[in-house]
């Protein structure tokens, strides 16, 4: 079994292709373990559909199913024109449902499903959230500073909301984030569903405009635009190695 890890502002994921759909939950646990396998933050299998490009199974890396990954949308895309499996410019089916991507040699763009605002002023002490669904769901809070990012109180909140939980503030038109991310339970180098839904809060608070850079922990930056009610993001990905894993792995 040939598999091929990427990295995409930070987020690091194992990415294979397959015919045949099946619960790879404990491939998926074993592969993204960073001491005893390859080390990733999930794991995508790229598998045929009739009516689109392809579509996908997401795993997170303790094995659960999420229903979307911004940045694993983005390497997947890439991955799917290397590997011959669709054209530059594509559709492929996810959880949240059906992704538009544009590759253009390492920068790849891509779009969210439908995003919704779940609950605008939820207050936990003297911090006020907004609980927002970019595919999956977010807890986000709007900060003055991001250098301290409580990662108990956010492990905390995750398991109350079943959320992934970020923190984000902004200077002129670049915001930048920190997230707690559910399925890695423990902080993240950038999730792209939380920085859209960031950014989504931030529009609706009018401290943002509607085109803007966001910087996760990676450092790695990614641009956001909100067109028409849709969100659209780019930025780079790597393809880091392909390497064969033996059948009996998983």
């Amino acid at each position: 079994m040939f598999v091929t890890k990427y990295s995409a502002s930070g987020n690091d994921f194992v990415i294979l292709h397959s015919f045949k759909k099946k619960d790879r939950s404990e491939l998926a646990r074993k592969l993204c373990n960073r001491h005893e396998g390859i080390g990733a933050d999930g794991m995508v299998v790229v598998l045929p559909h009739s009516q689109y490009d392809f579509e996908w199974e997401f795993y997170n890396s303790d094995g659960s199913i999420a229903l979307m990954c911004g940045n694993a949308s983005r390497a997947v895309a890439h991955y799917a024109v290397s590997q011959d499996l669709a054209d530059a410019t594509m559709q492929f089916l996810t959880g949240a449902g059906v992704i538009k991507a544009s590759v253009e040699k390492d920068f790849v763009t891509s779009n969210f499903p439908l995003a919704k605002v779940i609950e605008i002023a939820i207050q936990e002490g003297t911090q006020q959230w907004s609980l927002i669904d970019t595919g999956v769901p977010h807890l986000v809070s709007f900060v003055e500073s991001i250098e301290n990012f409580n990662l108990k109180q956010a492990k905390a909140l995750r398991e109350k909301y079943n959320a992934n939980v970020n923190i984000w503030t902004s200077s002129g038109d670049e915001i930048f984030v920190r997230t707690y991310e559910r399925g890695v339970e423990d902080e993240t180098l950038a999730c792209g569903t939380g920085m859209a839904a960031c950014f989504l809060q931030g529009i609706a608070m009018n401290k943002i405009p509607t085109k803007i850079a966001a910087i996760p922990k990676s450092g790695q930056k990614l641009y956001f635009e909100f067109n028409g009610g849709a969100i659209r993001f780019g930025g780079k990905v790597k393809a880091l190695f392909t390497t064969v894993v033996d059948k009996d792995f998983g």
